[in-house]
């Protein structure tokens, strides 16, 4: 059963982003399209069916709390998840630079 999923306001912030650029660049279609597709991917992770990876061995392996990123089109989809609910924390473009952007995002939710 899937679990409940939300979002962070920095993971909305993001997402907002994400749509402006890409009204901008490619237009509206293509940007609600995308936001669809991210947003399926978010129930994906909640629900397991999305494959992920810990951020243990890109941040710090002696993380208490597994933070984890799954990909989706151009993005990484970094999340929280506990026996309950997932946490959407931020979508961060695959060029960025994952390793300082995880860490920056590690301190923020402690």
């Amino acid at each position: 059963m899937p679990k409940p999923w939300r979002l962070t306001r920095q993971a909305e912030a993001s997402l907002l982003d994400i749509a402006l650029w890409t009204i901008d660049t490619f237009g509206l279609r293509q940007a609600q399209a995308y936001e669809e597709d991210l947003i399926a991917r978010c129930s994906g992770i909640a629900s397991g069916t999305v494959p992920s990876q810990s951020c243990r061995a890109i941040i710090d392996p002696e993380l208490k709390e597994d933070l984890r990123f799954a990909r989706a089109g151009q993005h990484f989809i970094v999340f929280v998840e506990d026996e309950v609910s997932v946490i959407i924390v931020d979508f961060l473009h695959s060029r960025s630079n994952l390793p300082s952007k995880l860490a920056r995002i590690h301190r923020i939710e402690q």
